[in-house]
């Protein structure tokens, strides 16, 4: 709490150079007063009375005090009342804060946020060709990266609480794999994989599969044979060979499915395959069990788990890449970004096309936030306490006002000294 109060008094500090141009404003204006009242004093001395000069000096010296005055009493005016006392129209700032938020909020959604505005200035902008020189520059693309967006990245990681970040992500997910109908996917995907041939080696993988399964798993075929056979079997020792036929049999039909590939079985198969990929894409009943199969896949606490996981090493990944810029500009993904880069700078047509949506979401956000951010702004000006806006207004333009001051002092004794020289000539 210490170091916060420190640090706002620090940003709410008197600037160097507002405090310099006080100094010589005010000095100037005492110098005046000191000038004139020197020259009333001379005025009774021997030698000095009556001397045209001095009329001219003196002239000067009150008509800058006057200006020098006048100015001081106007600038003081905008941010507080002069000498503390309650003068009408003095304070405008602080008064009219609110006003001033209010003028301040309309002025920037009249100028700046108005969606023909944002296309007009996006027009005159050519975002793909300045995002493909930035990536086609290794070097300076690193050293930027370094400095800029790396650094902004982590922050962002690291400052967010990592689960809620991941709740966030992990619905998202979620919400998105509910509503994407998966069923027609499948069954397009199996379909050119049938056409093509691409699924043979899937169903020679299950013949395999299934001849392994056989041999590992003969002592339970031998087992079912003889709970099932009768006691002259058993006592015969026929169930023995009833169970060698069985497994002999299983085992000739498996290896002459893998051998032939025009095997009625296999053909069986395929057919089997072509029903279940237009099911999946045209079966209502099919589709309404692939999504209730998704949705409890979804539902899993393994699922939930292994989209935790799946989330953790993203950011672990994406904080490596950020705290060490040079891997983000490095290997596959650097030689990546380089040949984007020198793409957007050759390819018109891309540049257009990116160009165009930039725009489109530029005029998208002024028309959608534009109302959002002028209330950011009024309700902002609105909850600054007076002193508080006045000393940061002051801050900000009062060194300029200060010479002002200045000016006003200087040309005050100048309009002076052209009065009285009117005067002593005409």
């Amino acid at each position: 709490m210490k170091l916060l109060a420190r640090a706002s008094r620090n940003a709410e500090a008197v600037p160097v150079g507002l405090r310099r141009m006080r100094i010589v404003a005010t000095g100037l204006l005492v110098a005046m007063a000191a000038l004139f009242l020197a020259t009333r004093a001379l005025d009774n001395v021997a030698g000095f009375g009556g001397h045209p000069a001095l009329g001219f000096v003196r002239a000067f010296a009150e008509a800058a005090m006057v200006g020098g005055l006048a100015d001081w009493f106007a600038v003081t005016a905008l941010f507080r009342h002069p000498l503390g006392l309650p003068i009408p129209h003095t304070a405008i700032i602080p008064r009219n804060k609110d006003r001033i938020g209010d003028t301040l909020a309309q002025f920037l959604r009249d100028n700046f946020l108005i969606p023909g505005v944002v296309a007009r200035r996006m027009r005159q902008l050519d975002v793909a060709s300045a995002a493909g020189r930035w990536l086609a520059a290794p070097a300076g693309s690193e050293g930027r990266l370094r400095r800029g967006a790396s650094g902004l990245v982590a922050n962002m990681l690291e400052s967010f609480d990592p689960q809620r970040l991941g709740g966030m992500v992990k619905t998202a997910i979620g919400q998105r794999l509910r509503t994407l109908e998966i069923s027609p996917l499948l069954g397009q995907a199996l379909t050119a994989a049938i056409a093509e041939k691409r699924h043979l080696p899937l169903l020679d993988g299950i013949i395999r599969w299934a001849a392994q399964v056989l041999s590992s798993n003969e002592h339970l075929v031998r087992a079912m044979v003889h709970e099932r056979a009768g006691s002259l079997l058993r006592w015969t020792g026929l169930d023995e060979t009833l169970a060698d036929k069985i497994i002999a049999g299983l085992d000739g039909l498996v290896n002459d499915m893998a051998e032939d590939p025009q095997h009625p079985l296999r053909a069986k198969a395929e057919e089997g395959l072509e029903v279940l990929a237009y099911d999946l894409q045209y079966d209502p009943k099919m589709r309404a069990r692939v999504k209730a199969l998704k949705a409890d896949l979804i539902d899993n606490p393994a699922m939930q788990r292994w989209l935790d996981g799946m989330w953790e090493s993203a950011r672990a990944s994406l904080l490596k890449v950020a705290r060490d810029p040079n891997a983000a500009m490095s290997g596959k993904f650097g030689d990546m970004l380089r040949q984007l880069g020198t793409t957007l700078q050759e390819d018109p047509r891309l540049r257009a096309t990116i160009n165009r949506f930039t725009r489109r979401a530029a005029v998208g956000m002024a028309a959608d936030y534009g109302d959002g951010i002028v209330r950011l702004v009024s309700e902002t000006v609105r909850g600054w306490d007076a002193r508080t806006i006045t000393r940061r207004l002051e801050n900000a333009v009062g060194r300029d006002l200060q010479y002002i001051r200045v000016n006003g002092t200087l040309v005050g004794g100048l309009v002076g000294l052209v009065i009285h020289a009117v005067d002593t000539l005409f």
